[in-house]
């Protein structure tokens, strides 16, 4: 941990980027969506809509679907800006390596220390973001310095080479939960199976949204115009759109978020790149900033209040809440779904105030 100053003339849409997609992931710590979800009826409005913060079941996408790769992407994005300031103060890349070493191996530290909290005991597990996003950090790191070309087609190479993989090992039914390459390579790593589905080598094909921000946001560092910056992202983004989708729809490839198919990566990057290219253009663009303190805040310090709501939210603090909002507002006669709708949106205002604390405090996280 150390203490600094907020940086001065930052990419302010990035930092609203970060921020809101944190914002959603500790809402979910909080309980909200779950709460929200069991106090509506099936079948009606509300229901579908908070239906849409939760993962798929297996084929088709939802909006949660989209919230891990929007976080990969958002990092890939900041590399070459918190690259190009590091080499500026310390002009010796061997030092930038061993920062980047350090930070991976801290995500995954942090990511396999997160099951081991999930289960109640040590356990071995790849399953956590934070623990691929330690492998598509390095890979991105290594590509850093190439051309755009080769960056975009070593990610295109890592999701055709994911497609060969998952088509070569079950020819018949390659994306068929408990048969498929996935599958394989966790009992081959770790000796078990997620029962969700989900698979360790997600981190191949999801390396290819790391990247795609890197190239996003050495676009946005170049002395290009704004139209044109919006204008690239724009297209890139409706091209992998198309390309997702299209794969889909035509029964090639399924869009699967669980084992991170071929076309959920396109088409979840192509969303990330045109959320990119939406906030660009109101908030650095058009300089719609008036709104933006409260999401900054949380996104600020990402990686700590990632790891605090995954940790004690859910275990703890939804809990500690609850004593004082149900003894509080209990003799008003409130029913128990409102009660717990009430506990988590004020479980989800402690985490967001916890956030302005350290930001009032310049107190930062930094791995």
């Amino acid at each position: 941990m150390r203490t600094i100053s907020p940086i001065q003339n930052r990419l302010v849409s990035l930092d609203v980027y970060r921020g809101l997609t944190m914002c959603l992931l500790i809402a979910e710590a909080a309980l909200i969506y779950e709460s929200f979800l069991n106090a509506s009826p099936e079948g009606n409005l509300a229901h579908a809509f908070f239906l849409q913060f939760t993962h798929h079941p297996w084929h088709g996408l939802r909006f949660w679907d989209l919230i891990q790769p929007f976080f990969m992407f958002i990092v890939g994005v900041a590399m070459p800006f918190s690259l190009h300031k590091r080499m500026a103060d310390s002009r010796d890349r061997k030092k930038v390596t061993t920062h980047i070493l350090k930070r991976c191996l801290l995500l995954f530290l942090f990511g396999t220390g997160l099951h081991c909290v999930y289960a109640g005991e040590l356990v071995f597990e790849l399953w956590n973001v934070l623990t691929q996003l330690s492998f598509t950090i390095l890979v991105t790191f290594l590509l850093i310095r190439r051309s755009w070309k080769v960056q975009l087609g070593v990610s295109v190479g890592l999701l055709l080479l994911t497609e060969i993989m998952y088509r070569w090992y079950n020819p018949e039914t390659p994306y068929e939960h408990g048969s498929n390459f996935g599958n394989y390579t966790d009992m081959l790593l770790m000796g078990k199976i997620n029962n969700g589905g989900w698979v360790a080598i997600n981190c191949i094909p999801t390396a290819a949204h790391t990247i795609w921000g890197a190239i996003c946001g050495n676009l946005l560092l170049s002395s290009k115009t704004d139209a044109v910056k919006v204008k690239a992202l724009i297209i890139a983004g409706s091209i992998c759109l198309a390309i997702g989708y299209g794969l889909d729809f035509t029964g090639t490839t399924p869009i699967i978020k669980r084992i991170a198919t071929t076309a959920f990566s396109f088409a979840s990057g192509g969303w990330a790149i045109l959320t990119l290219a939406f906030f660009y253009w109101l908030v650095d663009v058009k300089k719609s900033q008036a709104w933006v303190f409260p999401i900054i805040v949380v996104g600020m310090n990402s990686i700590f209040i990632y790891l605090f709501a995954e940790v004690l939210a859910h275990h703890w603090l939804f809990g500690f809440v609850d004593i004082f909002s149900s003894g509080l507002l209990a003799p008003l006669g409130l029913g128990d779904h409102t009660m717990k709708v009430i506990t988590a949106l004020l479980t989800w205002g402690a985490m967001w105030y916890l956030c302005y604390f350290l930001y009032k405090k310049k107190i930062f996280f930094r791995i």
